[in-house]
C-alpha cells in the first residue's frame, strides 16, 4: 500500500504548556536529522501533531528511524486526504482493505476542525456503513477489533491511519541541556547514555585511549557506540583523550590500592576540563552503586570531591541484568561486549580500595606533580563525530 505521510504524536511534551514549542522545535530538529538519508520526506510541525511528508520516499527506513526518537510518544503511517466526506470514506477503506480478509475493524473519528459540518460520532457511522457496503468478509468490532482506523480531520486535511505504532517516549534529546558522556566501551555507559538522553539530554561523549595498551580496535567499539546511541537523537561528539602518558605514571607512582582510585580523579578532572571548553553543564557516567570498587560509597565521595560539576548517574540504583536487558534493547550490548580493552581494564590493582581516604589520596596526588601529563593529555584529544547515517562496520570485519 502507497501511504503518503507519516503522522506523528507527541507524548510527555503535550503537557508542556507554554515551553511546548521549545520541545516540538527541537524534535522536529531530531527528525529532519534522522531522515537526511531520504532527501524528498519533509517534515512539517503543527501545535499537536507532526507530519512527515514521504514524497514518493520508501516508508519502512524512515519508520525504523522514528521507533528510536526520543520525544515520540507513537506515529502512524498515513494517508492525506481533501475535507471531504466521499475522499475520507475511500481512504478508510484502502486502508482496511490493506489487511488480510476476516479483519475485523473500528472506525475512530476525531473533528479537531470544528468547521466541518458533520460531527465525530455521526462520521464513525457513515464511515463503517461505507466501508462494510463496499468489502466482503471485515466484521466490525468495536471492543476488540484487529485493526482501529483512525481519522483525524483537520484544518487543512484528514489524516487517516491504521496502525499505531509505539515511539521511545521521553524528552527530544537536546530540549535539557547537554552533559558529557564518560563512554568507556563497556555495557554500563552507553546505557547511561541512553537513559540521559531519553530525558531530553543532549550528549557529547568523552573516552580515555590508552594505546598500546589499548589499540585502535577498542577506540572503533567507542565510534560504533556513539553511532548507535546518535540513532536516538542526532550526532555524537566523542572526545578521545590520549592517557597513556599520564596512566602509566599513575601506575608507577600511586601505591596499588590507590591507583585507580586516582585514575578516576584525573578522568573527572579532564572530562570537567573538557567540558567547561565545550559549553558543557554536566557530566555523566554508568556507575552502580556497588558493582565495582570503585562505585562504593565511599568510593564516589573521594572521587567526586574533584569536581564542581553536576555528575548524572542513570544507572546508581539499577542491577546489571536490567542494565543489559536495556542494552540489548537498544542495540548496544554486542558491540560493548567485543573482546578488546579499555583504559579501565588495564593496569587494574588486584586489591583495589573499596572505601579509600580522602587524606591518603590529598598525600599522593600532593607529592607528585601530575600536571604536565595532565596538560599533554587535554590538549592532545581528538574530536570524532558519529551520525547516524553511518554504517557502523561489522563487530569483527577487521580480522577477517
Amino acid at each position: 500500500m502507497q501511504y503518503d505521510h507519516i503522522l506523528i504524536r507527541y507524548g510527555e511534551m503535550a503537557l508542556k504548556g507554554k515551553n511546548r514549542k521549545h520541545f516540538t522545535k527541537q524534535l522536529e530538529y531530531n527528525v529532519k536529522d534522522q531522515i537526511k538519508p531520504y532527501p524528498n520526506a519533509k517534515v512539517e510541525r503543527t501545535r499537536d501533531r507532526m507530519y512527515i511528508h514521504l514524497h514518493g520516499e520508501d516508508h519502512e527506513p524512515i519508520v525504523e528511524a522514528c521507533r528510536h526518537i526520543f520525544g515520540i510518544h507513537s506515529f502512524s503511517l498515513a494517508i492525506r486526504t481533501e475535507n471531504e466526506e466521499l475522499a475520507i470514506k475511500q481512504a478508510a477503506l484502502q486502508l482496511l482493505l490493506d489487511n488480510p480478509a476476516g479483519t475485523s475493524f473500528k472506525i475512530s473519528c476525531r473533528r479537531p476542525n470544528k468547521r466541518f459540518p458533520i460531527d465525530s460520532q455521526e462520521m464513525n457511522q457513515r464511515i463503517g456503513a461505507y466501508v462494510m457496503q463496499n468489502s466482503e468478509g471485515y466484521p466490525v468490532d468495536v471492543h476488540h477489533p484487529g485493526v482501529e482506523i483512525t481519522v483525524e480531520i483537520r484544518e487543512r486535511a484528514t489524516y487517516v491511519t491504521g496502525q499505531k505504532i509505539k515511539g521511545p517516549g521521553g524528552l527530544p534529546a537536546g530540549s535539557s541541556g547537554k552533559t558529557l558522556l564518560m563512554l568507556s566501551g563497556g555495557i554500563d555507559s552507553p546505557v547511561a547514555g541512553y537513559l540521559a538522553m531519553k530525558r531530553g539530554v543532549e550528549i557529547e561523549a568523552i573516552h580515555f585511549h590508552s594505546p598500546p595498551y589499548t589499540n585502535e580496535r577498542a577506540k572503533q567499539k567507542v565510534i560504533d557506540l556513539a553511532q548507535t546511541l546518535s540513532k536516538f537523537g542526532a550526532k555524537v561528539k566523542i572526545h578521545v583523550v590520549p592517557f597513556t602518558e599520564l596512566q602509566v605514571k599513575i601506575h608507577q607512582e600511586i601505591p596499588f590500592g590507590y591507583s585507580m582510585t586516582v585514575m578516576r580523579r584525573m578522568m573527572l578532572r579532564i572530562s570537567e576540563r573538557i567540558a567547561e571548553k565545550h559549553g558543557i553543564l554536566s557530566l555523566t557516567s554508568g556507575e552502580s552503586l556497588g558493582q565495582v570498587a570503585s562505585q562504593t560509597m565511599e568510593s564516589m565521595h573521594t572521587i567526586n570531591e574533584v569536581t564542581n560539576y553536576p555528575v548524572l548517574r542513570p544507572l546508581i540504583t539499577m542491577d546489571k541484568s536490567d542494565i543489559i536487558e536495556i542494552a540489548k534493547q537498544i542495540n548496544t550490548y554486542e558491540i560493548s561486549t567485543r573482546p578488546y580493552d579499555d583504559c579501565c581494564t588495564v593496569f587494574v590493582p588486584e586489591a583495589p580500595k573499596t572505601k579509600p581516604r580522602r587524606e591518603k589520596v590529598h598525600l599522593y596526588e600532593g607529592t607528585i606533580d601530575f600536571s604536565a601529563e595532565f596538560e599533554r593529555a587535554v590538549e592532545g584529544t581528538e574530536i570524532i563525530t558519529a551520525s547516524p547515517s553511518e554504517e557502523a562496520p561489522a563487530p569483527f570485519a577487521d580480522l577477517l
